[in-house]
């Protein structure tokens, strides 16, 4: 019959909907039986390509006899995270601060009114791991609630009071104004430090991405000539995409990798994961001129296409690891499948690939690359690709989120940026169109943060809107489009309206119309995708450039400012934050292309690797916005370049551009 879970359209908590378990969503009903009842609430919250959210289903959740206890103790909801980010980011950061770890699946008990007062992540059925059993967990909680009351209310006490305090960590609000001139070295220090110089990558396993570190770093090398920055970013491009983060046949990465040496990842599949890498990548490219990276952005953008695409040119969310049960089954192969597919020419490829008899990962293998490129690699590639598509697919989830698709847009806007192929430009096009018929919300002048099934969900968070922002830029500067502009500024005041704490400057991650949570969380920290708070210090800088709004660019330099010695201290933790520090401190390039036929000119500029710069095109006079105001009426189509307060001649192309720039960056 299903619980009541049964009406949702989220692909997670549709796998949650035939549980024993008497599940709820979020909402009225179930809080308001938990405060009727006055039982304790346990939340369970991931996300459907989380693996070890199915292992915790199979092994407690369909199991009757738990379930029974569950339904009888506690009132149960079920939280899609990527639906309801805002929830998981409070009860993450709870159980965080109780447990010093965290993940998914996260289970969280809360008092009948919601306050968390115990939590952890996955529990096993048995005792194991040095970990209690989900059974004795909860009949512990039952019995402590039940007969240590007041104590359950004064550690839901102490942890909502840290919660309220815990998104001013780091923040220095002595020092609004002032930078010290060795923080940008000290950045670089510090990354360089945690750097793994044989695989790349930060750190030991597990290995994340962190694509804004080492964009950082391209960067750096880029304004400084430091070749030992160069030199690590372009390593960790090149591991991940020879080890087994990056599919072989279908391109696009997963989620993370398990192991120092990318070879074994966590086989989920994220659109943002993808996005960032394809910006990391572009950058890259620009730098190096290295081939393989050109050939892996297309890659990776046809596997979007492919496989994470709505028919109205919209983004899927993600790909889950399993399939038939098995995480990473559809990905892997055995040495034998390999032959029979490609016969004679199965050794090359296996020698390529590291494929052997005994298995590079759980007994079969996870093609990565070990020798040079060959001749007719890819056709053995398309037969192969040929041979998976008859296996069965891992899962779809089809959830249409507004910041991630804004992710993906900017992406495309990059794709077509360094490709030049028409294709992509046209895709960014669609894509946005349709985020502004489905998400904008004129009644409330507002946005929803999800779309499926053609119903839009829930208020957009800060997260949603400052990507939508950045996206809306970036859509500018490839279309040469005001429209774009105007509507980034526009969603930039909805932000400033809804979302602003006046008193640090930085922003909530909810909005102030948002009633249905404990507390409203800043959050600082990048992680997965970029902070919010650092998107918004860059927006609210290069929109303030271009509309003369000093408020604005004010505004994020005491941002940057009062989070400085954090972002110095904790890089890897910072790492879209230190970019946007970087620009600021070193100056953004102000370019307006202006005249009747702008057309051949901005294109050949943004080839360019100008990662700290503004674009605008005019092929009319305007002064809206003033950044265009006396740039037009040269005679011919001409390029102006401004940089911190000063702006300087004209000049004719791209070429001249780049040697007038690097005057400037000598003196």
């Amino acid at each position: 019959m299903g619980n009541h879970l049964i009406h949702e359209t989220s692909p997670y908590l549709l796998q949650h909907a035939h549980n024993p378990v008497d599940w709820y969503p979020w909402g009225e009903e179930a809080l308001g039986r938990a405060i009727k009842e006055d039982k304790p609430i346990l939340v369970s919250i991931g996300y459907a390509a989380c693996h070890w959210c199915h292992v915790m289903e199979k092994e407690s959740f369909e199991n009757e006899e738990v379930a029974a206890f569950m339904n009888e103790h506690f009132i149960n909801i079920k939280i899609d995270r990527e639906e309801r980010p805002d929830l998981d980011h409070i009860y993450m950061d709870a159980v965080q601060t109780m447990t010093g770890s965290g993940g998914w699946p996260l289970n969280v008990f809360l008092t009948p009114n919601t306050r968390p007062f115990y939590g952890g992540t996955y529990f096993p059925p048995t005792r194991a791991f040095n970990r209690s059993s989900w059974m004795e967990t909860l009949e512990a909680v039952a019995q402590a609630f039940g007969q240590r009351r007041n104590e359950m209310e004064a550690q839901a006490d102490n942890l909502t009071t840290h919660l309220l305090n815990s998104g001013s960590f780091g923040l220095d609000k002595d020092n609004e104004l002032e930078f010290d001139p060795k923080i940008l070295p000290a950045i670089y220090q510090g990354l360089m430090k945690m750097a793994d110089l044989e695989w790349g990558g930060f750190g030991k396993a597990p290995k994340f991405p962190q694509t804004f570190s080492l964009v950082f770093l391209l960067r750096h090398a880029w304004l400084n000539r430091e070749s030992p920055a160069f030199d690590i970013a372009t390593l960790s491009v090149d591991k991940m995409i020879e080890g087994g983060l990056y599919d072989q046949l279908g391109g696009g990465f997963a989620r993370y990798s398990t192991d120092r040496e990318w070879l074994a990842p966590h086989f989920e599949k994220m659109l943002y994961d993808n996005a960032l890498l394809v910006l990391l990548i572009a950058e890259a490219w620009q730098l190096s001129n290295e081939k393989r990276y050109l050939e892996v952005i297309g890659e990776t953008m046809d596997f979007v296409q492919r496989e994470l695409m709505h028919e109205r040119k919209a983004f899927y969310a993600a790909l889950d690891a399993d399939s038939e049960g098995v995480e990473g089954k559809f990905y892997t192969w055995s040495r034998a499948e390999v032959m029979e597919i490609l016969g004679d020419r199965g050794k090359r490829f296996c020698d390529h690939y590291g494929v052997t008899e005994k298995g590079n990962w759980e007994h079969t293998n996870i093609l990565h690359v070990r020798d040079e490129a060959y001749a007719g690699l890819k056709e053995d590639i398309e037969k192969m690709m040929q041979a998976r598509s008859f296996r069965v697919r891992p899962s779809l989830d089809d959830k249409i989120i507004l910041g991630w698709n804004a992710l993906m847009n900017a992406a495309t806007s990059k794709a077509y940026s360094v490709t030049g192929e028409e294709r992509y430009k046209a895709l960014a096009i669609d894509n946005m169109e349709f985020l502004w018929e489905v998400f904008y919300d004129e009644a409330s002048d507002g946005f929803f943060h999800t779309w499926k099934n053609g119903e839009a969900k829930y208020p957009a968070f800060l997260d949603d809107l400052s990507l939508l922002a950045e996206a809306l830029m970036r859509l500018e500067e490839v279309t040469g489009e005001l429209k774009w502009l105007d509507r980034a500024r526009k969603v930039v005041e909805i932000i400033l309206r809804d979302f602003s704490e006046e008193d640090s400057g930085f922003f909530y991650f909810t909005s102030k119309n948002q009633k249905d949570l404990i507390v409203r969380k800043k959050e600082i920290y990048d992680g997965a995708i970029p902070s919010g708070n650092a998107v918004m210090c860059l927006l609210l800088h290069r929109l303030g450039i271009c509309y003369e709004r000093n408020d604005w660019t004010s505004r994020a330099r005491r941002m940057l400012a009062s989070l400085q010695k954090v972002i110095a201290k904790y890089p890897g933790s910072f790492g879209h934050w230190a970019c946007v520090l970087q620009e600021i401190l070193t100056g953004t390039e102000e370019i307006v292309v202006a005249g009747r036929n702008p057309g051949d000119l901005h294109r050949e500029i943004l080839c360019l690797y100008l990662p700290h710069r503004l674009l605008v095109v005019a092929d009319r006079e305007m002064d809206d916005p003033p950044l265009l105001k006396g740039k037009f009426g040269l005679g011919e189509t001409s390029v102006s370049l401004c940089r911190n307060n000063t702006c300087y001649p004209s000049v004719f192309s791209a070429k001249e551009l780049i040697s007038l720039r690097n005057r400037l960056q000598k003196r």
